[in-house]
């Protein structure tokens, strides 16, 4: 197990705990249109190794790479609890299954959060789609090797205010640092910090998907609590540049993409380049139900779809899932690795062996209606 360095996270007082062996998950329902499905399978640490080229370093990355050593972070797609789900909260320490190890093996670990974490409040009006799971969803995170998880996505506040004022609580009590949300538009922009490997990291989060008839009522403005909008481009690339004056790493979890849509929209494309222009490293998120292409955009690198992760749908494609681990230092992506997995039950299970090689090798292919390089110094401004 990695040693982690950790400070404060902006967003919560939150501590890690200390990461727990083994679980074993498993999940299964049918594709619904409203948020994340996808299954996962067991892998063979199966690994793609970036070029060691890479773009030059800015003028604001002044810290000595000396006092700097790689580290690793991990990202998983859309996580909740209901159907048959919810009964993996009857042991939370366990709820992640078999795909729990490959989080907890990583620095840091990543995932959307794609549920109210509350017991009340009233289901947004007219949704068809409503998601929300008990306090005890914020211990299988943290049991399965979750640092922080966003909630900016269009079912973060389900239950709307109330809803939301339950999940900043129950995150409160739970030392377990949510992203993308909070009582006004400062928290909710407020980025994931913590210090690994003496590289300064931190994960902004924000939703680009958000049903119109609630982008209002659930945008976080400077007097009213909600989501980080992407939708709200200037203020995002705004706390990006502040990011960027004093991290060495800037990473942008989004939730974007159209559903079941195999490449990337020119709105996803359009807003990659401009994060980057202003300053971040990685971009990861997802939202399609079906995974897309990660690779590399002017020297940084960017993942267009994580798929479903913890999520009780599954089919032939939006089962298809997995842990995308990046090595990092500074502002060098070094290393890529795809640990493929089936969403077999509700849960991720790892795939291995030829299977696991087969679906490398898929995984890899998304990459080219992406638009996206396989190595930093093999792209334009694309």
């Amino acid at each position: 197990m990695n040693t982690r360095i950790r400070l404060v996270p902006a967003t919560t007082d939150s501590l890690r705990i200390g990461r727990v062996v083994g679980a074993a998950i498993t999940a299964t329902a049918l594709l619904t249109v409203s948020c994340s499905a996808a299954e996962s399978a067991e892998r063979p640490a199966i690994e793609t190794k970036a070029a060691t080229s890479a773009p030059a370093e800015s003028p604001e990355e002044t810290r000595p790479t000396s006092q700097r050593k790689p580290y690793t972070i991990a990202f998983g797609g859309d996580v909740h609890f209901e159907g048959l789900l919810r009964a993996r909260l009857n042991n939370p320490r366990t709820a992640f299954g078999p795909i729990a190890p490959v989080l907890r093996r990583a620095d840091l670990a990543v995932i959307n959060l794609e549920t109210a974490v509350t017991t009340g409040g009233r289901p947004a009006p007219g949704k068809q789609y409503v998601f929300r799971a008990p306090p005890s969803a914020l211990t299988a995170l943290k049991a399965a090797g979750v640092d922080t998880a966003s909630l900016a996505n269009n079912h973060g506040m389900d239950f709307m205010e109330s809803g939301l004022a339950d999940s900043l609580a129950n995150a409160k009590r739970a030392k377990f640092p949510l992203i993308g949300v909070g009582r006004n538009a400062a928290e909710a922009y407020r980025p994931f910090r913590r210090t690994v490997n003496g590289n300064r990291v931190a994960i902004i989060a924000a939703t680009q998907v958000l049903d119109s008839e609630f982008i209002q009522a659930w945008t976080a403005t400077n007097s009213k609590p909600g989501l980080a909008s992407a939708k709200n481009e200037p203020r995002l690339l705004h706390e990006v540049r502040a990011a960027r004056r004093d991290s060495d790493t800037v990473v942008v979890f989004l939730h974007w993409g159209a559903e079941l849509v195999a490449c990337p929209t020119e709105v996803q494309r359009s807003l990659a380049r401009r994060l980057i222009s202003a300053g971040a490293d990685v971009i990861v998120g997802g939202h399609a139900h079906i995974l897309l292409g990660s690779g590399y955009m002017s020297g940084r690198y960017v993942n267009y779809g994580l798929g479903n992760f913890v999520f009780y749908n599954w089919g032939p494609k939006t089962g298809k899932t997995g842990v995308l681990t990046l090595t990092i230092n500074g502002r060098k992506v070094l290393k890529e690795q795809w640990t493929p997995a089936t969403i077999q039950g509700g849960v991720p299970v790892p795939v291995t062996g030829a299977a696991g090689r087969q679906a490398l090798t898929s995984w890899k292919s998304l990459r080219g209606c992406a638009g996206l390089s396989a190595a930093p110094g093999d792209d334009s401004t694309r």
